[in-house]
């Protein structure tokens, strides 16, 4: 890939291997926020683009089995089940056990570090947009769009789309995941960078560790739908019959 810091983040996340973990380690937004050119984005976090690249150009000559890079020539019906039974399926379970990890850290320590409370609020906030954003997902717009690829592989016309295109979800899709986005920000944001404080308890530090590995899959997760799924989705819906 042309090291062109006009391109934008999204480019250089699809395109190149493991640049999605030098973004994560820069904190630098490629998932939600990857429409803006990477010089933008280095600006923002304070970082010569020059070293941008050649973390991206190390990262980018390992040999790594990545999930980004295999998506983009996987069947979509290969790629959504992929982010089912990966994503769909780690996100619940850690749901559950962090709702209750919090509970338990905010019970002992939530009056000498009242951010936790803020934190706990954020996440259960974050928990009650992501389970029925996920259902959408599983019952309505995966399974229209393996029965798009369906049709499209038999040469017959696209399944009903009773929300009319395939783009009306996804965008409603982008704009959850633009929210989630949001969320995990002000965690990040109040937990001081998941900083642990040190007069804690080991139940404290599982749960900063739990919540920063929640937060770099959800990344993970929104990067392979809004990135490669969806306009895979929109183009396939597109092409001539």
């Amino acid at each position: 890939m042309l090291l062109d810091a006009t391109r934008t983040v999204r480019e250089f996340a699809v395109e190149m291997p493991n640049a999605t973990r030098v973004f994560e380690k820069l904190k630098i937004d490629y998932c939600c926020g990857g429409d803006e050119p990477l010089n933008n984005a280095c600006a923002k976090a304070g970082l010569p683009v020059e070293e941008v690249f050649s973390l991206l150009t190390q990262a980018g000559s390992m040999n790594d089995e990545s999930e980004v890079l295999h998506a983009q020539s996987q069947p979509l019906t290969r790629l959504a089940n992929y982010i089912l039974e990966k994503h769909h399926v780690f996100t619940r379970n850690e749901v559950e056990r962090l709702t209750a990890l919090l509970e338990k850290v905010c019970s002992v320590h939530g009056a000498n570090h009242p951010e936790l409370l803020q934190i706990q609020s954020q996440f259960l906030a974050l928990r009650a947009e992501l389970e029925p954003h996920m259902m959408k997902e599983e019952r309505i717009l995966f399974p229209y769009i393996v029965g798009l690829e369906a049709a499209a592989a038999d040469n017959h016309p696209a399944p009903f789309a009773p929300f009319g295109t395939v783009a009306n979800p996804i965008a409603m899709m982008m704009r959850e995941h633009d929210g989630a986005g949001e969320m995990l920000r002000e965690m990040r944001k109040l937990s001081a960078d998941y900083k642990v404080p040190a007069d804690v308890c080991i139940s404290y530090q599982t749960l900063y560790h739990a919540l920063e590995a929640f937060e770099q899959d959800l990344h993970q997760h929104i990067h392979l739908e809004n990135n490669i799924l969806f306009p895979r989705a929109i183009k396939l819906e597109a092409a001539p019959a």
